[in-house]
């Protein structure tokens, strides 16, 4: 199990639907791709059960014990994020808050989750996967071989939010040892996926802090790599041409109709250095392509 320390310095500055089939990551489903994740990606998180019917999630591995935990999220519409559902847990007042978004499209999916900082740690990871079929473009029937996948992203940050959706100390409670609630970030996300070459790449824009609209976040690239013959790929990210971090994925239906991943990325907002550890990120996409029945506004 990782554990990463909260930023607690740069924590100071901050104050204050998905839908499809329903999906277990596990290494024994023949139709996900969760095997191919990166550790730096998974974190903490070793498996995620998730029904969009019955509104219900089940996270794995994000937890005290160093044996597998699992616990029950509860749906949170309140706190959805770009399209991306909502879901928390916390036991009692006195122990940590995690927050957990989910997506799923055309049989791609992601999903991450982290906790607030407690006693200065938090825990989090990602996960994403396919259910059912994948199919590459037949690249002899579409000219270049590029397409296109326009949509929203979701991130957590190992530095506190607005703390509202904790549960209500008892009076007098000492401050340092109550939990935090992680703090969230959104953008858009445009990817270019060639299916001739096997390449893809990519970038997230528009970013802010939810709990801190007013405050500068940098643009995320998702630098060109490779797509591999099941779909996957894991390339670099970066910011202003410096490396600052990993991110990963899989395309997902016919055609590739959608495509699903990941990204860790540390030390890239600059407005939020200074504290005593780099910021941390943990954040997912869920695109369909922009050649389907109902592309996103941000398509071409």
């Amino acid at each position: 199990m990782r554990r990463f320390w909260l930023g607690i310095a740069a924590a100071a500055a901050l104050s204050a639907c998905g839908g499809g089939n329903p999906f277990i990551t596990s290494d024994d489903d023949p139709t996900d791709v969760t095997g191919t994740i990166p550790e730096d990606l998974a974190g903490d998180v070793d498996s995620v059960s998730y029904n969009a019917a019955n509104q219900t999630l089940t996270v794995t591995g994000v937890g005290l014990d160093d044996s597998p935990f699992s616990a029950t999220y509860v749906r949170k519409p309140a706190l959805d994020r770009a399209g991306y559902e909502a879901y928390t847990v916390q036991d009692n007042a006195l122990t940590e808050h995690s927050t957990a978004y989910v997506r799923t499209t055309e049989g791609g999916y992601a999903a991450v989750v982290v906790t607030g900082g407690q006693f200065g740690f938090f825990q989090g990871g990602t996960t994403y996967g396919r259910t059912g079929t994948y199919s590459a473009p037949d690249t002899s029937q579409s000219g270049t071989g590029i397409v296109s996948y326009a949509g929203t992203y979701v991130g957590l940050l190992n530095v506190d939010g607005d703390n509202g959706d904790l549960i209500d100390p008892s009076n007098g409670t000492n401050p340092s040892i109550l939990p935090g609630q992680a703090a969230e970030v959104t953008g858009d996300v445009f990817i270019n996926a060639d299916f001739t070459d096997n390449r893809v790449k990519g970038g997230i824009y528009n970013r802010q802090i939810t709990d801190q609209p007013g405050t500068a976040v940098e643009n995320l690239a998702l630098n060109p790599t490779g797509i591999a013959s099941d779909g996957s790929f894991i390339g670099d990210v970066s910011t202003d041409g410096s490396a600052v971090g990993q991110y990963g994925g899989v395309f997902a239906g016919s055609n590739a109709a959608a495509v699903a991943g990941s990204l860790h990325a540390t030390d890239h907002i600059s407005a939020l250095r200074g504290g005593t550890v780099p910021i941390e990120e943990y954040g997912v996409f869920v695109l369909g392509s922009c050649d389907g029945a109902s592309p996103d506004p941000a398509c071409p």
